[in-house]
């Protein structure tokens, strides 16, 4: 069973998914646009030997959406928080893109906290992104001019499969869409990602000084991680144990999970034995 629940964590009210049992703790962190919801193949293939937490993060789906807070070693904060509200004294974190960002510096912050960590399918390194100056903006970098509120749910859908070849994609972000008076509308705040669009850049320096095992993984036709990066990462890392998933894209735990689950329980038998 998965418990739906809230807590209050550094004045924000989260939500997430916790399955509640007394196993090894594994905390879930999604990525931009994303929200607990996006964890729930991997949490029901992984539920008999964990238990797993997976929140919304600030400014996403049902957690609340504060005007600040949006930095990565904030976030990794509010993660922190959440286990320790929790009764959780450490756990193995897995995160997803932006969720892997906040998932190194959690590791980085709160070493004690973190058993292992998996980085998935993002770059520390070379992405080219220089951090923004204004976090007023309500520009996400990718959403600003879709025609939302959608009409329709149908309306949504068809957008959605046209914006995104991958149907993984198409269900990523129909997971965040809720009807609304005015419509249909997703339920992260534009204004929370555009600030946190605003604190990107690269961070290399964190990726030294991570002392537990740590498992990198990189979608082989990633949109986002190139090779190049992933082997930087590499020498820099002290224990790493990287692999890439074919087919896919970005959304490496959901496009080939046959794929994922084989390289991950590998790194998770290797590393916690």
């Amino acid at each position: 069973m998965i418990r739906r629940a809230t807590a209050s964590i550094n004045g924000v009210r989260f939500f997430y998914l916790d399955t509640g049992t007394h196993k090894p703790v594994m905390l879930c962190l999604h990525g931009r646009w994303g929200r607990a919801l996006t964890w729930l193949n991997f949490i029901r293939r992984y539920a008999d030997r964990y238990r797993i937490i997976a929140p919304d993060q600030r400014g996403h789906g049902l957690t609340g959406k504060p005007d600040g807070g949006y930095s990565p070693a904030e976030m990794a904060d509010d993660a922190y928080n959440l286990l320790k509200h929790l009764g959780c004294d450490e756990a193995i974190v897995v995160g997803h893109s932006m969720g892997g960002k906040i998932a190194a510096f959690l590791t980085d912050r709160h070493p004690e906290m973190v058993k292992a960590v998996a980085i998935l399918d993002v770059s520390a390194i070379d992405t080219g992104e220089e951090p923004l100056t204004s976090l007023s903006s309500d520009d996400d970098g990718l959403t600003k001019d879709w025609p939302t509120p959608f009409a329709t749910y149908e309306e949504a859908v068809d957008f959605l499969k046209l914006t995104f070849e991958r149907e993984t994609a198409v269900r990523y972000f129909l997971d965040s869409l809720v009807e609304t008076v005015e419509g249909f509308d997703f339920m992260f705040s534009r204004k929370a990602l555009a600030a946190i669009h605003a604190t990107r850049g690269d961070w290399p320096d964190i990726l030294p000084r991570l002392k537990c095992p740590v498992c990198l993984v990189r979608a082989t036709e990633s949109i986002f991680f190139s090779s190049a990066q992933a082997n930087q990462m590499r020498e820099l890392i002290q224990d790493c144990t990287y692999f890439e998933v074919s087919d896919s894209d970005h959304m490496v735990y959901e496009d080939n999970p046959e794929e994922f689950d084989a390289g991950f329980d590998a790194f998770l038998s290797e590393s916690l034995r």
